[in-house]
């Protein structure tokens, strides 16, 4: 039971989504609002325009199905809706319920880079060596 996804892509999506998550969520869409000079904050509030989710959906995009799937198994290990020795069934659960892009589905799911990491973790791989590979450390 092996993940088929390099452990530095993982990384390198909880990476970047660690730096989408830094950011305020826009929950309010009004942009007059977003005056950067009123409100040092409003820099980070993330739009739907964000490069960083642009950076991120384009690298989950790019990935094959079988690393999508298994993107999103380790994802749902980490967040406690599998367990590690399920995931043969989640990879295959996440192939069978793929209905909107993984990026979104990915994008849209709190905590990501957490659950990533937990599900690295879970499965036996060190979520913070595959990182310092990725950001050269």
């Amino acid at each position: 039971m092996s993940i088929e996804i390099a452990p530095e892509k993982v990384a390198h999506v909880i990476i970047k989504a660690r730096e989408y998550d830094a950011k305020v969520g826009a929950w309010n869409d009004t942009p007059e609002e977003g005056d950067a000079e009123e409100d040092p904050n409003a820099i980070l509030e993330d739009f739907a325009n964000d490069p960083t989710r642009a950076e991120l959906a384009g690298f989950i995009g790019r990935m094959n199905y079988d690393e999508q799937a298994n993107l999103v198994a380790l994802a749902w290990i980490g967040r406690g809706t599998f367990e590690p020795e399920e995931f043969d069934e989640a990879v295959e659960t996440a192939r069978a319920e793929r209905i909107n892009s993984t990026a979104s589905y990915l994008l849209g799911m709190p905590l990501l880079a957490d659950y990533l990491e937990e599900g690295l973790e879970k499965m036996g791989y060190s979520a913070e060596d595959s990182e310092n590979d990725v950001l050269g450390g």
